[in-house]
């Protein structure tokens, strides 16, 4: 099945650059392509489920189209992103971890990621589509370097409740507004139950139905325009209504699920600390949120840590990292830490490894006490 995505993925690059190449270079081309792999080599040393080893990886294509450049109107973007996931499931037969330490850990599937439309207006921009929550919500630019999931997406949203994020996204729309060049508004609504994929497949069946409810991000972010020391700060809310899932076992059976609303806030914080014009650059992250811990087992994530650009002088452009991050959860086995080192090193523009290490305390995703585990993945990725 790999050796099939990947073949494919390969012949569509070759097809699409060829027809870029032949387009009239004194013009500026409306579409814009990339295909990318990134795969992780896992190894549990010790702790967890079992020690043991597996490999695990993500291909995606994405298409842009500008209106703008293809001379019909201004602010106009449409995009696609595909995607296939495949191979093993650390945290799932490894570690035994809450908060998953891979975060392209996910079934094997081929599916359509993202189909949005996105509109600029002035001050104003309009997203509508299949989208993913975290490309435009909850996200840290600095705990972007690391693997550990709950540093994409905290745990306590990812967890707790439906929500469009990787693997299975959904039909939204959103309203972004710039007050100033300091101060943005973004507000969303989505589809309350994306569709399992046992009965949406490649990501393309879109059922809105009353009993899915609808969920409402809404995030104020603050811009520190400082030219030594910028910064970046996000406060949000979200809120899910009553809503019902509706899914598959491997016997056919289907099961349906009721849940009471849901909501929750959270601050996130991007802040450089130094940066010289040689390009050494040192920021630091928090992550943090809250939901009701009557009706939700992980009820607040607290994370952070630091992001080094440009450690050794003859690589500059590698990144360095530590961060920890903390689920509270609210059952008999406890909370769980996780702290993470990661270290990215670029070659060229087109690829890339990053040694990556975490020390679980406390593994809390079985239902049963297991000892800290201590685990390495080996990611490397490239695009074209």
């Amino acid at each position: 099945m790999k050796k099939i995505v990947l073949s494919g993925l390969i012949i569509i690059t070759f097809v699409i650059n060829n027809l870029i190449a032949q387009t009239d270079s004194t013009k500026n081309n409306p579409f814009t392509f990339e295909a990318s792999y990134v795969g992780d080599a896992f190894y549990n040393f010790y702790g967890g489920i079992q020690k043991g080893a597996t490999f695990l990886g993500m291909a995606n294509i994405k298409i842009g189209f500008n209106t703008e450049d293809a001379g019909l109107w201004k602010g106009g973007e449409l995009f696609v992103n595909a995607a296939n996931t495949h191979g093993g499931d650390p945290s799932a037969n490894y570690i035994g971890d809450y908060q998953v330490a891979s975060n392209i850990e996910a079934d094997e599937l081929t599916y359509v990621h993202e189909l949005w439309f996105k509109q600029s207006l002035g001050k104003s921009t309009i997203i509508i589509g299949l989208q993913d929550l975290c490309a435009e919500f909850i996200s840290s630019e600095y705990a972007g370097l690391f693997l550990n999931s709950s540093c994409g997406v905290h745990s306590t949203v990812a967890s707790n409740f439906s929500v469009p994020i990787f693997p299975l996204t959904a039909i939204g729309a959103q309203f972004h507004y710039n007050f100033s060049s300091k101060f943005t508004l973004k507000v969303a609504a989505f589809d309350g139950v994306p569709d399992d994929f046992s009965f949406n497949k490649y990501n393309l069946n879109w059922n809105l139905k009353k009993e899915d409810g609808y969920l409402l991000f809404n995030q104020l972010t603050y811009h520190n325009t400082n030219e030594t020391k910028p910064g970046t700060y996000n406060l949000g809310f979200y809120y899910h209504n009553p809503y019902t899932i509706t899914t598959q076992d491997e016997d056919g059976q289907i099961i349906s699920e009721k849940y009471s609303k849901n909501y929750g806030i959270y601050l996130i914080i991007d802040q450089i600390l130094y940066k010289n014009n040689s390009g050494k650059e040192l920021a630091f992250f928090l992550q943090s949120s809250m939901s009701p811990k009557k009706i939700n087992e992980n009820w607040y994530f607290i994370g952070g840590g630091f992001h080094l650009t440009g450690m050794f002088s003859k690589r500059m452009n590698d990144v360095f990292g530590v961060a920890i991050a903390h689920a509270g959860i609210n059952n008999s086995l406890g909370n769980e830490t996780t702290i993470e080192l990661s270290y990215k090193a670029p070659f060229g523009d087109h690829f890339f490894i990053q040694p990556d290490f975490q020390y679980i305390i406390n593994p809390a995703g079985t239902e049963k006490k297991l000892d800290n585990a201590f685990v390495g993945l080996l990611r490397m990725g490239f695009s074209f």
